[in-house]
């Protein structure tokens, strides 16, 4: 068994994820199995794709309900831009999207500034720079740190989800990583 499971939704930045876990010494897998996501001492969800393929992949190979029972246990879960947006209760991309719930809130579609919002920004409070590419933003009470005034990172119970790309930000992104498997 690996220490991490990066969960498969049929999409997703998978080979950037474990390339930057590796980094680190993790070992990881990719799947979409309830059970190694249920079994795994860390899930990363990550990012790139489409909201509702992802979420139609995550209800028919039943990891759905492996990241609700693993969240309710209290068991860690990285979500990673898309990976943090699918564990909302809802999102505006692809014509209205049902998400996970494991966060109160909605994703809702960036309308001011530039769109896609590319490149590197500053996340307050936490004081680092990190790659941004996303076209919608959270809007939830479960904000955490946020980034030209748009959330950066969201935390409820054991699931903590950022929408920036730790395993594209450089050694930012790499002690970000590095903090979360810590927690695990």
């Amino acid at each position: 068994m690996s220490d991490v499971v990066v969960v498969d939704y049929g999409a997703g930045n998978t080979r950037s994820v474990r390339a930057a876990l590796a980094h680190l010494g993790a070992s990881s897998e990719v799947s979409s199995d309830p059970e190694a996501v249920l079994a795994a001492k860390f899930v990363v969800l990550p990012g790139v794709g489409s909201a509702r393929s992802a979420m139609e992949h995550l209800r028919e190979t039943g990891v759905d309900d492996a990241l609700r029972g693993r969240f309710e246990e209290g068991r860690p879960i990285l979500g990673i831009c898309l990976g943090m947006q699918l564990a909302l209760a809802a999102s505006e991309e692809d014509g209205g999207v049902t998400g996970l719930g494991l966060l109160a809130g909605r994703v809702k579609r960036l309308e001011v500034g530039r769109v896609p919002r590319l490149g590197w920004a500053m996340v307050d409070p936490w004081g680092d720079a990190y790659y941004f590419a996303h076209s919608f933003f959270a809007d939830s009470p479960d904000t955490v740190a946020t980034s030209e005034g748009i959330s950066a990172a969201l935390q409820h119970g054991s699931f903590l989800g950022v929408q920036f790309h730790p395993e594209k930000s450089g050694a930012a992104g790499l002690n970000f990583l590095e903090r979360c498997l810590c927690l695990a």
